[in-house]
């Protein structure tokens, strides 16, 4: 098993869901998030070009968020056969949230395009409640159970990479969830200065695991890898 380029592909994944996730949500979903009802009923920048662009990217992030829970099952169900196929479901779970937020902006695409008479302003604001509940369901609830405390667990005990490094996982998927459960109760809003506080650390942890796993690869001399081979590559 060539486990350093399981490593090298599994980080080039996790690059791959920052690259179509924040761009997508943030600029090319703009025109439809700033004001959905205004949007469906005709009244706001066309940008169905740009909602469609969103859409492929985030069918990518899909199949790169289960790739990386997928690619690396082998090395992880050493650590705990239950532990690497609760992170795989966590990951389908996560982006089962992310497909049903495509099909909000698509559904509001379709009517902006082919709006029925009599469209009122509810339909808009109801798809767009939908999308944002599902954002925050999936990569703002979820991922904190998988990402954070699933695969901070796995690489904390298997010491694939520094144990150091795995602490922000065990740390931002804790306050994730927290952030999911304040958020739902109306304590604090959604993309507001606290919610944006509690979540740099598993971005943080996330994003530093791609770089790590690209530049460094597994550590070579985790337990957990004993018997795979010999490393291509030396890591520390």
């Amino acid at each position: 098993m060539d486990y350093q380029r399981i490593a090298r592909v599994t980080g080039v994944l996790w690059i791959i869901t920052f690259v179509t996730s924040i761009p997508t949500r943030f600029i090319l979903y703009n025109p439809v998030l700033e004001d959905g009802t205004e949007y469906v009923l005709g009244q706001g920048d066309d940008a169905l070009a740009l909602i469609a662009f969103g859409a492929v990217l985030e069918l990518i992030l899909i199949i790169s968020a289960i790739g990386t829970a997928v690619l690396p099952y082998s090395i992880h169900k050493r650590v705990s056969e239950p532990g690497a196929m609760a992170y795989v479901t966590a990951r389908v779970m996560e982006s089962v949230f992310i497909a049903v937020g495509i099909l909000c902006m698509l559904a509001i695409s379709t009517l902006r395009q082919d709006a029925p008479s009599g469209l009122d302003a509810a339909t808009g604001q109801g798809l767009e409640a939908v999308y944002e509940w599902a954002f925050r369901l999936g990569p703002g609830f979820v991922v904190g159970v998988g990402n954070g405390l699933i695969l901070g667990w796995l690489m904390y005990k298997s010491q694939l990479v520094p144990r150091g490094l795995s602490i922000f996982g065990l740390i931002g998927g804790p306050l994730i969830i927290i952030a999911g459960i304040l958020v739902m109760f109306d304590v604090i809003e959604t993309g507001g200065t606290i919610d944006g506080l509690m979540t740099i650390p598993e971005a943080f942890w996330e994003l530093s695991l791609g770089f790590y796993l690209i530049f460094k690869g597994f550590r070579s001399d985790a337990p957990v890898l004993s018997g795979l081979g010999t490393p291509t590559a030396a890591t520390v």
